[in-house]
């Protein structure tokens, strides 16, 4: 994690940031399966309630100069603005950037459940009023699943800023559960 790239997403008078951000990611995303090496983590340093308009890609250079290689950005370039690949600062603190699954709808999980054959209509009939409905004002994109097609909102946490790097694996959102990235 010696070195990273920012891309901005560019303010456009037909699209929103937030769709723009959703489309870039989603590219990514796509990316970073086709690449599966787990070596690119990624942070919004402008997140508030939204996740802003500038997505950092860290990692070392050889592995962000793969990346580029692909084009991944294509159809996009018109949208978006990125610097070159640089080194990550000498002062920085480090981060760890998840994902975050929220159980928003007891009723859909349940019929899913009774669907695979883990529960009987019956117990999930019975389960539905134990279940708490759980929120979050976590920044979000939305997301399409390529598998099914159904639209989701992919929660992302910002972790406790540390003062040691914590390595790992990431996943292909370029995400990781433990693993951090740098912060500045």
């Amino acid at each position: 994690m010696d070195h990273y790239l920012e891309i901005r997403v560019a303010p456009d008078p037909e699209f929103k940031e937030e769709m723009l951000m959703a489309a870039l990611f989603a590219k990514l995303h796509r990316a970073l399966g086709a690449r599966g090496k787990g070596d690119i983590g990624v942070s919004f340093p402008e997140f508030r309630h939204k996740p802003g308009g500038c997505l950092r890609l860290h990692g070392s250079g050889a592995s962000l100069q793969a990346l580029e290689a692909m084009q991944w950005r294509k159809g996009l370039n018109d949208y978006c603005q990125s610097t070159a690949i640089l080194p990550v600062p000498d002062a920085v603190a480090w981060r760890c950037v998840s994902r975050v699954q929220v159980k928003s709808s007891p009723e859909r999980l349940l019929r899913r459940s009774v669907k695979k054959g883990w529960l009987t209509e019956e117990e999930a009939q019975a389960r539905v009023a134990l279940i708490q409905v759980e929120q979050t004002d976590l920044p979000w994109l939305n997301m399409r699943s390529l598998s099914t097609g159904q639209s989701f909102k992919l929660f992302i946490r910002h972790g406790e800023i540390v003062d040691a790097p914590v390595p790992g694996l990431f996943s292909s959102y370029g995400l990781s559960p433990t693993a951090t990235v740098p912060w500045f």
